[in-house]
C-alpha cells in the first residue's frame, strides 16, 4: 500500500487518478479547493482536505502525512483567464507548485508527477505529431507557467535529487468532464446535443487537436508512478507526451458526437477565436517505449462520454 497525495483530486482527471490508486489498494489523500473540482467526484475511501495549494496548510499536510508519491493535478487551466490575469495564473501554477514542491523536498518523497500540457508548451509546432524535444514556444501565460513548472522540477531534481515525471497531456476527454478544460468542447457539444440545439463551431472547423480518453491518461499516470525512468540529462528527458498522435478536426469531432448521440441537429459556424492554435498532435513514442499505449478509439470514447453526460442530465 502506497501513500498517494493528489492535488486537484476532485477534478475531472484527478478524481479518475484517485479511483485507480484506490483500486490498487493505495491510501489516497485528495487536496482540492473545489474552485473547479466537485465534492461528489471524491471517491469513497479517499481522505479529503478542502485547501488551496498556495496555503501553508498544504505544505504542513505534506510534511505531516508524508506521501510516497504526489500527483500534482491542481492548476489554473483557463487559457483565456491566463491572458486577462497572468498574475493570478502564475500565483496558482507557480506559487502553488512551489509550495507543494518545497514540502516534498523536505520529506524526501519517492516520486513527483507533474501535469504539464502538450497542447500549449509547444505553441504552433512545425512537426506533427510533435515530439518532446520540439521547440517550446508557448503562446499564452498558461503555457508559460506550465513550462516554468517543468523547469522548476528539473532544478529540484538536479539540485535536491527529487525524482519526477512531467506528463504533457494532449486534449483529455471523458466522463466527469466539464466545459472548461482544453477538451471542454466535447462537453459543450454534448450538452447542445442533449438540448437538441445547434452545435456551434468557431472558425471553419478544420482546426485539429489530439483527443485522448481519460482511461488512457489514467493508465499513463499509473505507469510512470512506478516505471524505471531515464536519466534526466535535460528537461525533456523526464517529459512524456500523453496523447494518441492522431489529429481530429472540430468538424470530425462534432460528427462523431452526433453519431454517438443518435440525434439530428444542425451545425453552425461562428467567427474564429483570436489566438487559437490551428493544429496540435503529440508523438507518444517515448511513453510507449516504457510499455504504455493508448487503447481507446475515438468513437468508443465519445460514446462513453456522451452517455455519461446524458445520465448526469437525466436524459436518455
Amino acid at each position: 500500500m502506497a501513500r498517494i497525495l493528489i492535488t486537484g483530486g476532485a477534478g475531472f482527471i484527478g478524481s479518475h487518478i484517485a479511483d485507480a490508486h484506490l483500486a490498487r489498494g493505495d491510501q489516497v489523500l485528495i487536496v482540492d479547493d473545489l474552485s473547479h473540482g466537485r465534492a461528489e467526484n471524491v471517491p469513497a475511501g479517499a481522505e479529503f482536505m478542502e485547501l488551496d495549494i498556495r496555503d501553508q496548510a498544504v505544505a504542513d499536510l505534506v510534511v505531516d502525512w508524508r506521501p510516497d508519491l504526489i500527483s500534482h493535478h491542481a492548476a489554473q487551466m483557463d487559457v483565456r483567464l491566463s491572458v486577462s490575469d497572468p498574475r493570478f495564473d502564475a500565483s496558482v501554477n507557480i506559487d502553488g507548485l512551489l509550495n507543494v514542491l518545497e514540502a516534498a523536498r523536505r520529506v524526501g518523497i519517492e516520486r513527483f508527477i507533474y501535469v504539464s500540457s502538450g497542447g500549449v508548451v509547444y505553441g504552433e509546432p512545425e512537426v506533427r505529431p510533435t515530439p518532446e524535444t520540439a521547440a517550446k514556444l508557448p503562446e499564452s501565460p498558461y503555457g508559460v507557467t506550465k513550462l516554468a513548472g517543468e523547469q522548476y522540477l528539473y532544478y529540484y531534481h538536479r539540485v535536491h535529487g527529487l525524482d519526477y515525471a512531467a506528463l504533457r497531456y494532449s486534449n483529455v476527454y471523458g466522463p466527469r468532464q466539464d466545459p472548461h478544460g482544453e477538451a471542454g468542447v466535447v462537453a459543450i457539444f454534448s450538452n447542445r446535443l442533449l438540448a437538441n440545439s445547434p452545435v456551434t463551431i468557431f472558425g471553419d472547423g478544420k482546426q485539429t487537436r489530439d483527443y485522448v480518453y481519460i482511461g488512457d491518461v489514467v493508465a499513463a499516470n499509473l505507469h510512470v508512478a512506478s516505471a524505471d525512468l531515464p536519466a534526466a540529462r535535460s528537461l525533456d528527458d523526464r517529459a512524456f507526451n500523453v496523447g494518441t498522435g492522431v489529429e481530429t478536426s472540430v468538424n470530425e469531432l462534432a460528427e462523431g458526437l452526433i453519431r454517438a448521440s443518435g440525434r439530428t441537429v444542425s451545425v453552425e459556424y461562428a467567427e474564429a477565436r483570436a489566438g487559437e492554435l490551428r493544429h496540435s498532435s503529440l508523438d507518444t513514442t517515448r511513453l510507449q517505449s516504457l510499455g504504455w499505449t493508448p487503447a481507446v478509439k475515438m468513437d468508443e470514447g465519445l460514446t462513453e462520454t456522451y452517455r455519461w453526460i446524458a445520465r448526469e442530465a437525466n436524459i436518455e
